[in-house]
């Protein structure tokens, strides 16, 4: 009985795609196959109903294993992200406190929100946490990041933790002009941001360099909105300051990428494969001396656009898709936010399941124990390439693009690149997010730092 392989469907003929298509055409009774059954979306590309492995036949992204250029799978050889909190108090020392219960609960990551930027603000935050266990992130007025780094550094180097350290300080010079849409132009930022990667060289896991994408996916920018000028805002961070005289490699090593993650569950999980692979070849332009620089570091945050404040509770329902697309595909690190964020600061009780929620994905879905489960995916590997296009329409419209080849012979053979340089961004589902679009571009472009 042991060796009986029997085939349980050599029993029933193959069907070819026109078979399947005539049956279904016959069963519309006469309504279009197009209109009924064909899902144009609004990232500006329709989905069939139906996918098969002659549809990713000519594609190179499947040609690849985790860990390996282009990264589509994935920048490394396991899932296991880091679950972070964001820590939510009035002073350091309630901050310490917070942090301390937290990381016995089984957090990986933890958020800081500096105030002051000082030494004593600082060791106060990090009293009694043994910090090359755990990433350590801070977010801080622009204009303050330069002394919080400073004094961080020197923080880590008196600790002996500068080798081990993993972390990144959000320096988003761009948060005034992302959220009402102007800007001053100054070559301050450029300085700022130089002095800042030189400050930081001593520690190799800081990251300080932010694309805040999340904050264009919470205004409800479309998911090749979101992807589009992500790339163009980090491609700006790696034209400024190569132009200024710092090594590619090092510029690169110091962006991290936070974005958001909407309900669109095999969108957001081709987003996240597409930002990599797309993120690898704009790295490639500018020439790094190791390929390591190539990996987009991704932290991941669900959504707070589609938060309802009249039935919280379905907030949870919709995070937790979030969350499980993002696990999907395998972003280093993710926040999953509170489902009463929209109207109170989190209590303990939201905090703890927001937590929870990736703890089921992780201990009893046992998500991180699977690399890149979408590989392969006739769907998915479609949609990736699908998002990866639409997103680099975008590039040709921002200052980002004038180091970055969108028709390398790279971007060619992973067929994902148009043939030509596209002369429109015009998208026939983007017109009501036109205003959206032109806060995107601001992005790209040098202001003054504010808080």
């Amino acid at each position: 009985m042991a060796d009986n392989k029997e085939k349980l469907f050599d029993q029933f003929p193959a069907t070819t795609y026109d078979e399947w298509r005539a049956k279904v055409e016959a069963d519309l009774k006469g309504a279009d196959f197009d209109k009924k059954l064909v899902w144009r979306t609004n990232e500006g590309f329709n989905v069939q109903p139906v996918y098969r492995r002659e549809d990713i036949k000519d594609l190179q992204t499947t040609n690849s294993l985790p860990g390996e250029y282009p990264y589509v799978r994935g920048t490394r050889t396991d899932n296991d992200w880091l679950t972070r909190q964001e820590i939510v108090a009035e002073s350091a020392e309630e901050a310490n406190s917070i942090a301390l219960d937290v990381l016995n609960k089984g957090v990986t990551s933890l958020g800081f929100s500096v105030k002051e930027a000082t030494a004593d603000e600082v060791a106060t935050l990090l009293k009694d946490i043994h910090v090359p266990a755990v990433e350590v992130n801070f977010t801080c007025c622009p204009n303050k990041a330069q002394a919080l780094a400073e004094v961080l550094v020197k923080f880590l180097q008196e600790k002996g933790w500068a080798d081990d350290f993993r972390g990144s300080i959000d320096y988003n010079p761009l948060r005034k002009a992302l959220r009402h849409g102007a800007g001053n132009v100054s070559d301050e930022v450029v300085a700022q941001a130089k002095k800042l990667v030189e400050t930081v060289a001593p520690v190799k896991g800081l990251r300080v360099l932010s694309v805040d994408s999340n904050v264009l996916s919470n205004a409800g920018a479309y998911i090749f909105q979101e992807l589009g000028y992500a790339l163009a805002w980090g491609a700006d961070w790696m034209t400024l300051l190569t132009d200024a005289g710092l090594d590619a490699t090092e510029v690169a090593r110091r962006i991290k990428f936070n974005m958001g993650v909407s309900s669109n569950f095999f969108m957001e999980i081709a987003k996240f494969r597409a930002a990599r692979m797309l993120w690898a070849e704009i790295v490639r332009q500018y020439n790094p001396s190791c390929p390591c620089a190539e990996k987009m570091m991704c932290h991941a945050v669900t959504s707070r656009f589609n938060q309802t404040i009249y039935d919280a509770y379905v907030n949870l329902l919709r995070s937790q898709t979030e969350a499980f697309s993002a696990a999907v595909a395998g972003v280093n690190s993710m926040t999953v936010t509170p489902f009463d964020v929209a109207y109170k600061k989190p209590d303990e009780f939201s905090e703890r399941i927001a937590r929870n929620q990736q703890f089921l994905l992780k201990e009893e879905s046992h998500m991180d124990k699977v690399i890149d489960p979408a590989g392969g995916s006739y769907y998915v590997e479609t949609l990736t390439v699908s998002i990866a296009q639409q997103a680099w329409k975008l590039f040709p419209s921002t200052p980002a693009a004038r180091n970055v080849t969108p028709t390398s012979p790279v971007a060619r053979k992973s067929c994902w690149a148009p043939t030509s340089t596209p002369t429109s961004t015009k998208s026939p589902t983007t017109k009501s997010r036109a205003p959206l679009a032109a806060v995107a571009v601001a992005a790209t472009t040098r202001t003054t730092a504010v808080c």
